[in-house]
């Protein structure tokens, strides 16, 4: 059966695209910190553990947060939507943080908050606990963006029936550089109709190219 993208979000150069319609921008962008903090209250969330958390899983869930508000998933039961994300990175960015509150014996204060997010698949276990997932997961890690691997993994978990729809995307964050591309992958004949102006384009290899660049 054929499966098409019905909604996707994407997050770089300062700028929010849901669904191909610019949504925020910040010319000038100081700190991802500040830049996720004016994207999370433009947006209006009420999340009091999204401060808690690490970068990575803060790109993550206000991507996640945007691409479910404007998609039709609530059809879905909670365990059948998958999620599969990937980066070049994995946590590298905590880990650099944490290995620093380590790196001295005389001043030596590990961080327990700083530390749970020493692994990439948090974000997706974020993600989960917010929205009450209990699907197939996966977080996969290439030394480049690789829509290949992203759409062969996204297939098996179709092919071997462990989903009627997936989340899957790109979640990369290093120092002050950071990327998102998230998108929902539906069976054809549960795609509603356009989403605000999208038209839902099939799943494929270059419809997964063109959605990392559409700035």
């Amino acid at each position: 059966m054929n499966k098409l993208i019905s909604s996707f979000v994407y997050i770089g150069e300062g700028k929010v695209f849901v669904n191909k319609r610019l949504i925020f921008y910040q010319e000038k962008i100081v700190t991802f910190a500040e830049f996720i903090k004016a994207l999370y209250r433009q947006e209006q969330v009420s999340y009091p553990k999204f401060h808690k958390m690490d970068s990575l899983s803060k790109l993550g869930f206000m991507a996640a947060e945007l691409l479910l508000k404007s998609s039709n998933r609530g059809r879905y039961q909670a365990d059948s939507l998958a999620i599969v994300l990937a980066n070049s990175s994995s946590s590298l960015d905590t880990d650099m943080i944490y290995q620093e509150s380590i790196r001295d014996r005389l001043v030596y204060f590990p961080s327990p908050s700083v530390f749970v997010y020493t692994l990439a698949n948090i974000v997706i276990g974020e993600i989960c606990i917010r929205h009450g997932f209990k699907g197939e997961n996966a977080f996969l890690v290439s030394e480049k963006f690789d829509s290949g691997q992203l759409m062969d993994h996204v297939s098996e978990v179709f092919d071997m029936h462990r989903a009627e729809a997936c989340i899957f995307g790109w979640v990369e964050i290093l120092g002050s550089q950071f990327k998102a591309m998230m998108a929902l992958v539906e069976y054809e004949n549960a795609v509603l109709a356009e989403n605000h102006g999208f038209r839902p384009v099939p799943f494929s290899q270059a419809a997964i190219n063109d959605l990392m660049n559409v700035n």
